[in-house]
Order: C-alpha cells, then sequence, then structure tokens
C-alpha cells in the first residue's frame, strides 16, 4: 500500500490505531463489498494527498472479527476516524472524496 495506508488487524490494531500520534482513519471493509471496492481507490488518494497528517487503516472484517465487533461495525465500508486514541467520528457506506475530505478535514 502507498503512501500513508497500513493494514489494520486486530494484533495490531491497538498499536498502529489506539497509540498512534497520527489521527487514523480505519476503513472496515471486506473482499465481496462493492462499495468498498469503490472507495478504496478514494482513501488511497486523500492518503497520498495529506501524507504526514493522517494515516488511512485498512481493517479487513472477515478476517478480523474480534476488532469489527469491539467498534460495532454493522455494515460495511464504515470508516472510524481516531485520534489521540479515541474514535471521533464515524462514516458509513461509500461517499464521493469530497464528502469525505469535509468529514475528516478537522482532523488534517
Amino acid at each position: 500500500m502507498s503512501g500513508s495506508t497500513v493494514t489494520i488487524n486486530d494484533s495490531n490494531f491497538n498499536e498502529a490505531v489506539i497509540a498512534s500520534d497520527t489521527p487514523v482513519l480505519v476503513d472496515f471493509w471486506a473482499e465481496w463489498c462493492g462499495p468498498c471496492k469503490i472507495i478504496a481507490p478514494i482513501l488511497d488518494e486523500i492518503a497520498a494527498e495529506h501524507e504526514g497528517k493522517i494515516i488511512i487503516g485498512k481493517l479487513n472484517t472477515d478476517d478480523n472479527i474480534e476488532t469489527a465487533r469491539r467498534f460495532e461495525v454493522m455494515s460495511i465500508p464504515t470508516l472510524i476516524l481516531f485520534k489521540d486514541g479515541e474514535a471521533q467520528i464515524r462514516i458509513v457506506g461509500a461517499q464521493p472524496k469530497s464528502a469525505l475530505v469535509n468529514k475528516i478535514s478537522q482532523f488534517l
């Protein structure tokens, strides 16, 4: 993955997200999810354009059920932005890049 995009899983979640000094937008997704595939390149663009200001984390919900349950992810894609170890905003469903950037801009 390029820029500030990282793979997140059950075992590295606390270290990669909760302990991060940089805000982390976690994308809860699955391979079979059509809207997840639509939003993936948008998230890559956001990661590249805002490198150093935000990290985009990708967490496959099929492979990491524990973390998905921990944050009550009921539908995907769900994006949760964490800052200073706390969930700040939750975005459910695929959205245009402009809408996503608008929603997370206060954390950039």
